[in-house]
């Protein structure tokens, strides 16, 4: 299958099941490029995120069927027509005015920005090349999904440049931050798979 620059790769169904589940058969590559693969980025784009073998990785998620691809970004895709204007409803008969609710307290402090922050202090006390461009790719990121991608290549970079233990704690912290959608992500990293430096 051959996929043009142009081409809008999107999950389907099956692919937001896997990113929730722990036992979904996806390599940590595969996660992140199912998490940017949001129907509004080209594979050219995705190419850009993801490096070389972006386009291979694609072909064989789209093989598996966690990827549909289009020709058109999700964006950009016509819109249905809004339904035929309904005659205006009766005015409702007054109603005592309700008693305000107390606001609800902050039950998470669980945010991407935090994560990003995080991971950003970290990459600053490396003093390693790949460091560097990892912190600068993070510094840059905006989208939501792209700055999980990072975090999640960063971490990959922490494995190979510190410690097994340095890298256990970046990622316990990770877990306290990151928003739940995203754990599944996260605990899927195998801190065993790379050799640490000693």
């Amino acid at each position: 299958m051959f996929f043009g620059a142009r081409m809008y790769p999107r999950k389907t169904d099956l692919a937001r099941q896997a990113l929730q589940s722990h036992a979904a058969p996806l390599a940590m590559r595969e996660r992140q490029a199912l998490i940017l693969c949001d129907g509004r980025r080209s594979v050219a784009e995705l190419g850009a995120l993801l490096g070389t073998e972006a386009a291979v990785q694609i072909e064989r998620l789209c093989a598996a069927g966690y990827l549909l691809i289009t020709a058109t970004p999700a964006a950009l895709e016509p819109k249905p027509l809004p339904e035929p204007a309904q005659p205006p409803a009766p005015p409702p008969a007054p109603t005592p005015a309700p008693v305000p609710a107390p606001a609800p307290a902050a039950t998470s402090r669980r945010s991407i920005v935090a994560a990003k922050l995080y991971v950003i202090g970290m990459l600053e006390l490396q003093r390693h090349e790949s460091a560097v461009t990892h912190r600068l790719h993070l510094q840059a990121s905006q989208d939501p999904d792209a700055t999980v991608a990072h975090i999640l290549a960063a971490v990959h970079c922490l494995q190979g440049t510190t410690s097994l233990s340095f890298t256990q704690r970046v990622c316990e912290r990770l877990a306290e931050v990151l928003p739940e959608p995203y754990l599944p992500a996260l605990e899927q990293l195998d801190l065993q798979a790379l050799p640490v430096a000693t």
